[in-house]
């Protein structure tokens, strides 16, 4: 599931967020269907609980945050809040990092009309935070900028 498809991309804002506002206080809830390989970003004011599985936590959630003068895209990834062993942590663990280049490609692309207007948010820090109860797999880790990823997106999508 790791290629970008444009067409498996399904975008929700929630109101009274549209494809140009607000900067502050953005969210995304990005989720998506094993079986048929569908994405589904929802944007708004909050988080799109309903598009949450509780029992899988597989979701990737962001929101743009300011710091120290610049805007920062900070995500997080539900690893283990204690309802898996420390082997199956790993496995999760190991998932997301490689999923995890797909989902904020799909966030980036899912909001390429935001950066028309703030076009600066592009060269912004992407942190993600893996949270788990088990300290190896409780780590922030840098992942580039939106512009890394949208670049991609639109590569992969003219060839």
């Amino acid at each position: 599931m790791s290629k970008f498809i444009p067409s498996n991309l399904s975008v929700k804002f929630l109101p009274p967020a549209t494809p140009y506002k607000p900067v502050d206080e953005r969210k995304y809830t990005m989720t998506h269907s094993d079986e048929t390989g569908e994405l589904f970003l929802t944007i708004g004011y909050c988080y799109d609980e309903s598009a949450i599985n509780a029992n899988f936590r597989g979701e990737v959630l962001a929101e743009w945050i300011p710091r120290m003068g610049q805007y920062i895209l900070s995500g997080k990834v539900h690893v283990c809040g204690g309802e898996y062993d420390e082997q199956y942590a790993k496995i999760r663990f190991m998932i997301f990092q490689k999923e995890l280049s797909l989902a904020l490609t799909s966030i980036v692309y899912g909001d390429r009309g935001l950066y028309q207007y703030y076009p600066w948010l592009l060269d912004s820090p992407i942190y993600i935070q893996f949270e788990s109860r088990y300290p190896l797999y409780h780590q922030l880790l840098y992942y580039g900028t939106p512009r890394q990823y949208l670049t991609a997106a639109l590569q992969e999508s003219v060839s």
